[in-house]
């Protein structure tokens, strides 16, 4: 493939094929090929302006499409080019790189594609190793809801892996076969924008990465490099697939759906709302409960999940705190104490049963960096209105 083509492919193609995907997760259609005509129609404003019988003969033709596709598949593979990619001023130094998955899929199996018995690897380790990447699987997004022989089973098969300084551990566009726990070190994300690398987040002890490759069977989204000496645990697709798959994207597609909803996100594309639903955690509270009290450190930020809360502030030395917000679901709160680093400046209380989403220091200032001129900007008017309350 040329480097033009290429660049077409990730500058263009993957960031639909992106959102497709995601339409096709969040809703589940039992017709899938009817549903993206509805949704292509939505994208491009043209729905309700075909009549049934267009919409018949466009089903009918692309019908006959995927047939003669399925009839004479074996003749459509091609080999990609060896030519290597070049990624603008990174390292080229790759580990293991493959470039031959390029569809945006689910891995789905049959009569054509069986599943086999899964066997899983066991790389030797020590008992200490074993229990310290028990702590580190617990307190992972992905892997917190394993217990017993499963957890076993992943723990076994992982392997260690180092890297040296500026060595790029996954390129945006290869096959990805593997995911990563980092163990120690800090690594940098790039994701090609506008046909540019630009650096969107890094990566510390705990965190995980290159998960979606084996999620949706998709290219890698984007390119990792390490950033001074680390090491990293890895876990292959086969594991990854029979033991934690479902799980994960059960309950990813549930805060993705979620998050799309808040309005202070709509920015974010969907590998970033992708992100941030791996690092949500969800707590609950009863009635009258509080959430955050005035004056205590901050260090949660919180996204309303169901339920609704009041927001109340002593005003007025040995005065009762007053109420001067409402939240409901898709509202946020707790982001002042995080963005300048000082005491909480409100109560927040539950009004109703409340779940709320909620995001620690370190993912927010990571994950939600590019967005502080907003939050900035919606602390003003929250001063505003506390303004107007100590004026009654």
């Amino acid at each position: 493939m040329s480097t033009q083509n290429k660049d077409y492919a990730n500058a263009v193609l993957n960031p639909f094929l992106k959102e497709v995907v995601a339409a096709l997760l969040v809703h589940k259609p039992d017709e899938p090929l009817p549903y993206l005509l509805n949704w292509l129609e939505k994208e491009l404003g043209y729905e309700g302006q075909l009549s049934e019988k267009a919409e018949l003969h466009k089903l009918r033709q692309e019908v006959a499409r995927l047939k003669l596709q399925t009839d004479h598949g074996s003749e459509d593979e091609r080999s990609e080019s060896a030519e290597e990619d070049t990624v603008e001023e990174l390292p080229q130094k790759v580990s293991q790189p493959n470039r031959h998955r390029s569809a945006v899929s689910a891995e789905a199996y049959g009569n054509w594609n069986k599943k086999e018995d899964f066997i899983p690897r066991v790389i030797p380790k020590t008992i200490d190793t074993e229990r310290h990447l028990a702590d580190r699987l617990s307190a992972s997004f992905m892997f917190s809801h394993l217990q017993g022989t499963e957890k076993t089973i992943v723990i076994q098969a992982m392997e260690e892996k180092k890297f040296n300084d500026k060595e790029m551990v996954i390129r945006e566009g290869d096959d990805g076969n593997e995911l990563y726990i980092v163990e120690s070190g800090s690594l940098k994300c790039f994701k090609k924008i506008s046909g540019e690398d630009k650096h969107i987040k890094d990566y510390s002890a705990g965190d995980a990465f290159g998960e979606l490759a084996l999620l949706y069977n998709a290219p890698r989204a984007a390119t990792i490099i390490a950033n001074g000496p680390c090491v990293l645990w890895s876990l292959d697709r086969e594991c990854f697939n029979h033991i934690v798959k479902d799980a994960t994207m059960k309950r990813r597609e549930k805060y993705v759906d979620f998050l799309t909803k808040v309005e202070l996100l709509s920015g974010m594309d969907p590998y970033e709302r992708s992100q941030l639903a791996d690092v949500l955690k969800s707590l609950s509270f009863s009635s009258g409960e509080y959430v955050i009290r005035q004056g205590e450190e901050g260090n949660v930020f919180f996204i309303v999940e169901e339920g609704h809360a009041i927001a109340t502030k002593v005003l007025q030395a040995g005065h009762e705190a007053q109420e001067v917000l409402r939240y409901g679901p898709g509202d946020y709160f707790g982001e002042l104490a995080l963005i300048r680093n000082e005491p909480r400046a409100a109560n927040v209380q539950a009004s109703s049963d409340l779940k709320c989403l909620a995001l620690d220091r370190h993912s927010f200032k990571r994950l939600l960096g590019p967005l502080e001129d907003i939050l900035r900007r919606n602390a003003k008017h929250y001063e505003e209105i506390v303004a107007k309350a100590q004026k009654k």
